[in-house]
């Protein structure tokens, strides 16, 4: 059994004396581990860590082997290295991957996704207001997407303002009556729109955040959501002086 492809290592562990098995997010092969022989040595080892681009040979005697790795650096993405915020993107955006992907199945649109973000970390202020909505998009590639494109109270399109803890659809002002205290805050960043301020970045990211637990997590186990993601919501509280 043998492929080639693409994609950005999830997380890297020592394997024996000299090897290291990785986990990455293919373009083609979803999430796929695999063993990369020397993977330990100080030649290998600076290009096996979280967030690389690698080009991949997978080979192995059958398809449910965990088989090994002939690897290839194609971006290092060694330069979040100096921004800590940006390497709170980085490591969280990992995290989560490994932690929601399941194994070996492919997630196309997930992936593009996910490279685009990874290649802003650092690059472009607007990094975080990607991220809330790759957030988005993750939820819906693991089939708890929200619908934030009606009132779910009155059936109007305009002024939604809210998202409903239970349901997880969009509730507008109006709609929402007395009953605001207790829906979730819907940015208009999570629309499409405003300007990705941190501050309404934070609450998009508190939304989402409320059905990666309630939600994901309780469908692969009830498994606590990756510390990553907490100490990036760290990172971004404080550059906003929160």
């Amino acid at each position: 059994m043998e492929w080639r492809d693409q994609g950005a290592v999830l997380s890297v562990r020592r394997h024996g004396e000299t090897s290291a098995i990785i986990d990455v997010f293919t373009a083609a092969h979803g999430r796929h581990a695999g063993v990369v022989r020397g993977g330990a040595s100080r030649r290998i080892a600076p290009i096996l860590q979280p967030g690389a681009q690698v080009d991949l040979t997978w080979r192995a005697r059958l398809e449910d082997h965990l088989g090994s790795y002939a690897v290839e650096p194609l971006q290092s993405r060694a330069d979040v290295m100096g921004d800590r915020d940006a390497l709170a993107g980085l490591n969280a955006v990992t995290a989560l991957l490994g932690f929601a992907l399941p194994d070996r199945e492919p997630h196309p649109l997930l992936y593009t996704r996910s490279i685009a973000v990874l290649d802003m970390l650092g690059k472009s202020e607007l990094w975080p207001l990607a991220y809330l909505r790759w957030e988005l998009a993750l939820l819906e590639e693991m089939g708890f997407g929200l619908d934030l494109s009606v009132c779910a109270v009155t059936g109007t399109h305009d002024d939604l303002a809210y998202v409903s803890p239970k349901s997880g659809r969009a509730v507008s002002a109006e709609g929402a009556g007395e009953w605001a205290d207790r829906l979730l805050p819907l940015p208009p960043e999570m629309l499409g729109g405003g300007d990705g301020s941190r501050a309404h970045v934070l609450e998009g990211l508190a939304t989402t955040g409320h059905f990666l637990t309630g939600w994901l997590a309780p469908a692969l186990g009830d498994r606590p959501l990756p510390e990553a993601r907490a100490r990036l919501l760290d990172r971004l509280k404080r550059s906003t002086g929160g």
